[in-house]
């Protein structure tokens, strides 16, 4: 398998770990949807990372979507089988990847279009968002386990320690670690672990 975009991705990022920590092979091109725009629709018309070239040549896109194809393929899961528990990191992956979509609603308001045309009312109702759901998520995460190893991390601890990196390297000083300590602690512990030192945000 082929794993298509760049770590920088947190989408791609999450994917990339999923795949490592399920542990099945594949090699991950890092090509990107702007710089190497045509190099990326020759292998996927829509241009869309992460974009997963199975085995069969088929083209899966969606970090979630290539995450529950994986999980079929490696036979077990990153997800909890208690209802209980499922409900808790599904409610996490979501505030996770809803603080995740307004972060990078935010970087290409303002590293995409030209500043004259940056529309302030919708920059602020974006960030209003962003900090919801980081507030929203700090308040779930204050009563995660801290995982000792990579073994123990589920989807829920992957998806927000991998958004927290991307908007402290994105958006510094917007999201602020004072103000989400757990969430802040959680991620430094997991990003020591192999699989996220091996795919590391760049």
């Amino acid at each position: 398998m082929r794993l298509i975009g760049m770590l920088d991705s947190p989408y791609v990022r999450r994917a990339a770990i999923t795949l490592r920590l399920l542990g099945l092979p594949y090699a991950l091109e890092q090509v990107s949807v702007f710089r190497t725009f045509e190099q990326f629709r020759a292998i996927n018309p829509v241009v869309k990372a992460p974009s997963l070239v199975c085995d069969n040549d088929v083209v899966l896109m969606d970090s979630t979507l290539i995450i529950d194809y994986a999980e079929a393929l490696a036979g077990r899961s990153l997800m909890p089988t208690d209802l209980a528990a499922r409900q808790r990191a599904l409610r996490i992956i979501g505030l996770a990847l809803a603080a995740c979509e307004k972060a990078v609603q935010h970087v290409y308001e303002h590293n995409l279009r030209p500043t004259e045309k940056v529309h302030q009312p919708w920059v602020e109702r974006v960030d209003g968002q962003c900090a919801s759901a980081f507030a929203l998520l700090e308040a779930e995460m204050k009563a995660v386990p801290m995982p000792t190893t990579e073994q123990a991390l589920d989807q829920a601890g992957l998806t927000a320690a991998v958004v927290w990196t991307f908007t402290q390297a994105l958006l510094p000083g917007r999201v602020e670690p004072a103000a989400h300590p757990a969430l802040a602690a959680f991620t430094a512990e997991v990003e020591t672990f192999p699989a996220f030192r091996a795919l590391p945000h760049a």
